[in-house]
């Protein structure tokens, strides 16, 4: 670019007006005015007509000037209608000339001068004006179907085709707060628009379709443009998503401006169902190309005011594309086209199918139950477009959909999938990877897929190395589905259905500083808890059995999001370990920088287990899991018995889980577990305070707990209460459920991009519900 400019001409107003009479004959005063690239001169002759002359920077060749002098009269042959400027012969017929400054030739032309307003100067944009913008830009698309010219095959940076290279180019120079929002369009931009670019229309456009280029006649309706230089030949819609890009730039209500445009251009040149889907995503790119430049532009030159001013409403008009949800805005697009969107099941309809077809011991939330179609950040969306925030799902662990994470599996899945029977980059990085996060010894790497195999895994392990068969178990515990598993599981065999506690199972009192033993007014609590697993330890000697293994969730999760007292976990695991037994962790609700001030929960409580299962969110919604251990313990395992696991440790689940740990340390999301869960817990303890029926706030990070109770003294829980609110926050748009023995715990446990703003939603909407209840 600075080349470029370096090329520019440097005429002077009077020595412009001298070459209007030189090479066409006309007598005029000439004005400057404003060109990046080349000089432009307003030409106004005594008979008040008035022209523009273009003097190209002398990079510029001819053949491009030539198609673009093509296109316009292609234009007004077809547009009669509409406003565009005409390329004037000189004085021998010819549409470009030639003049020399300094020994450097420049091309001239000459064009007439267009009457009009440009867009950027009318005050109030009427979605009249905007539908009038779209079907202008839909009148030249059409124009432009039968035109073509060799020198329209070129590269351009402007060219969204290469919105990929051209703005990872620039990507270290943006901040890093801005470079984290662009690389999380440019990811949706190369996985939903690329895939999708063989199958669009292509055609020349104009390509700068900005509201400086624009010009809307006295009926205040678009009518015309003018600077061609942009000029390339690509994928038709582009054109549509630069108008609005453009368009949206310093509005409040963005998508109803696109959904104007997007009616008058379909009414004039009708979009395909391919072009309506990446609509949306080709809009937030151009915003992006024109961010990732201007950086570029202002480290080139850091004074310019221009491009720091300019670059301003592009950022705002980002930030709230960005709370856009893209099929939602897809959707209302379709339907503005007079589209019918596809309807899929009713919900009655899933819901007969379900009893019909799938075990009926399948749990449905909430009473209506949801259709949900759509999953994007902290949201959940069903199938009318509505939002609903995620509090409870820490499955999907950095976000629904979070697209760095969903390329790495789509690309690792068109390359290879297969098993660990075969060597593999990926397997032994994400190994690596994961055991760096530990503490030593733990350096021993099993990938399964899911948390209860990775617990029945564990349970293996524990065995192998310690040749014990009974295993102590915190009360309320629940570990998974699998039949080994639901036997440590008190959450599972004591309740319904349950066959109750096998004999090789002892239960150790839940370690509840609110409603158990030893409360949190006892500095005690953690070793009075800690002594009740020695007299499990105990009891099974007395038996004559040997201890196998002590499991315990390192926050107690389905028991009631119960965070133990400190030394708990200390004092347990010596008995365990004076006993010979294994201390396994279980940490595939709360891991992986949920806790806020560590990676791992387990270490809250100054402990290192013997071995630590890892489950749901390793994977973001993809079935991954692992178990890691010690040297000692896994060459126990080594026993001449192979493991093998057809898909734990495949290729594509190990690019997918090293996404998700680069996503946790590059967007700093165990720091925003941590200053979020902080803020929230604060903020719902001033709630406390004037609600009775908080009995307790309590958890770490963004893993937290809320009882209800109807007495703080007597401490009768408010199931009847917490279940109505459960199911009002779901009519407001927050999917919020309960947990614990009596189910009146709030279980808050989102994705942890979980920000401030959505702790405040939650807390307002929490604060209303709990008024209701008090009448």
């Amino acid at each position: 670019m600075a080349e470029l400019l370096g090329l520019k001409s440097a005429f002077s107003e009077s020595q412009a007006a001298d070459l209007a009479q030189q090479l066409y004959g006309l007598d005029v005063t000439a004005k400057l005015l404003t060109g990046e690239m080349d000089q432009n001169f307003h030409l106004t002759a005594e008979s008040a007509e008035a022209y523009v002359l273009k003097i190209a920077n002398a990079s510029a060749s001819e053949p491009v000037l030539d198609f673009q002098n093509q296109a316009i009269a292609h234009l007004n042959r077809n547009l009669e209608q509409d406003r565009l400027p005409e390329v004037m012969a000189d004085v021998n017929g010819n549409l470009i000339s030639s003049v020399e400054q300094n020994g450097t030739h420049h091309l001239v032309r000459l064009l007439t001068f267009v009457p009009g307003t440009f867009l950027s100067d009318i005050e109030t944009h009427s979605p009249e004006l905007m539908k009038s913008f779209g079907a202008f830009l839909g009148r030249m698309n059409r124009a432009f179907e039968s035109f073509n010219h060799p020198a329209v095959h070129r590269y351009l940076d402007w060219d969204m085709k290469h919105a990929s290279y051209v703005i990872r180019k620039h990507l270290d120079k943006l901040q890093a707060d801005q470079r984290s929002v662009v690389e999380m369009f440019l990811l949706r931009f190369e996985t939903e628009v690329l895939p999708v670019f063989p199958e669009l229309r292509t055609s020349v456009i104009h390509n700068d379709a900005n509201d400086y280029n624009v010009l809307v006649d006295e009926t205040n309706q678009v009518s015309g443009i003018i600077d061609f230089g942009d000029m390339v030949h690509t994928y038709t819609i582009c054109e549509l998503a630069i108008g609005c890009a453009y368009a949206i730039l310093n509005k409040e209500h963005l998508l109803e401006t696109i959904l104007e445009m997007v009616k008058g251009y379909h009414k004039t040149f009708p979009l395909d169902n391919n072009e309506l889907e990446i609509l949306f995503h080709l809009i937030c790119i151009r915003l992006c190309t024109s961010a990732a430049i201007a950086a570029h532009g202002l480290q080139q030159r850091p004074d310019d005011e221009y491009l720091q001013i300019s670059q301003k409403p592009v950022w705002k008009a980002l930030k709230q594309l960005n709370d856009i949800d893209p099929l939602l805005a897809t959707n209302q697009m379709k339907q503005a086209c007079g589209i019918e969107l596809p309807s899929g099941l009713d919900a009655s309809t899933i819901v007969e199918l379900r009893d019909k077809h799938l075990n009926r011991n399948l749990s449905v939330a909430y009473q209506a139950p949801l259709k949900i179609v759509r999953g994007k950040g902290q949201y959940l969306y069903d199938e009318s477009g509505k939002a609903y925030l995620d509090m409870v799902n820490n499955v999907c662990h950095v976000g629904h959909c979070h697209p760095k994470v969903v390329q790495a599996g789509q690309r690792q899945m068109a390359m290879l999938n297969t098993n660990t029977r075969y060597l593999h980059d990926r397997l032994v990085e994400f190994a690596e990877r994961l055991c760096t996060t530990m503490p030593d010894p733990l350096s021993v790497c099993t990938f399964v897929c899911t948390g209860s195999e990775a617990n029945d895994l564990a349970l293996r392990m524990a065995k192998a190395y310690t040749g014990g068969t009974d295993v102590v178990v915190v009360e309320g515990a629940y570990h998974g589905h699998l039949s080994s598993i639901i036997d440590v599981s008190p959450y599972k065999f004591n309740r319904r259905g349950g066959a109750g506690r096998p004999d090789h199972v002892y239960i150790t009192p839940m370690p509840d500083p609110y409603r158990g033993l030893y409360r949190s007014d006892d500095p005690e609590a953690g070793v009075k808890y800690g002594q009740h697993v020695k007299d499990s330890i105990d009891q099974l000697k007395e038996q004559d059995r040997k201890l196998n293994a002590y499991y315990c969730e390192s926050i107690q999760g389905v028991g009631g999001q119960i965070v133990m007292p400190d030394g708990y976990l200390k004092e347990a695991y010596c008995h365990v370990r004076d006993a010979g037994g294994v201390c396994i962790a279980d940490e595939v609700q709360v891991g992986m920088g949920r806790v806020g001030s560590h990676f791992w929960a387990f270490e809250t409580q100054d402990v290192i287990p013997d071995i630590v299962t890892i489950g749901k969110p390793l994977g973001n919604g993809h079935p991954v899991a692992a178990v890691i251990t010690t040297p000692e313990i896994a060459f126990a395992f080594n026993n001449g018995m192979e493991y093998f696991n057809t898909f734990g440790g495949n290729p594509v689940s190990c690019a997918i889980g090293l996404a998700v740990l680069d996503v946790i340390e590059q967007e700093g999301l165990q720091q925003n577990a941590l200053d979020v869960g902080n803020y929230l817990m604060d903020e719902l303890k001033t709630l406390q305070q004037d609600h009775q029926l908080i009995g307790d706030v309590r958890g770490l990070g963004l893993f937290i707990g809320v009882e209800l109770v109807l007495d703080r003294q007597t401490l009768e829980p408010a199931t009847k209460e917490a279940n109505f609110i459960s199911e009002w926050m779901k009519d407001q748009g927050i999917l919020v459920t309960t947990e614990g023995p009596f189910a009146n715990v709030f279980k808050i446990k989102p994705p942890i991009i979980f920000n401030r703003s959505n702790a405040d939603f939650f807390v307002q909407k929490l604060a209303e519900a709990l008024s209701q209840l008090a009448g």
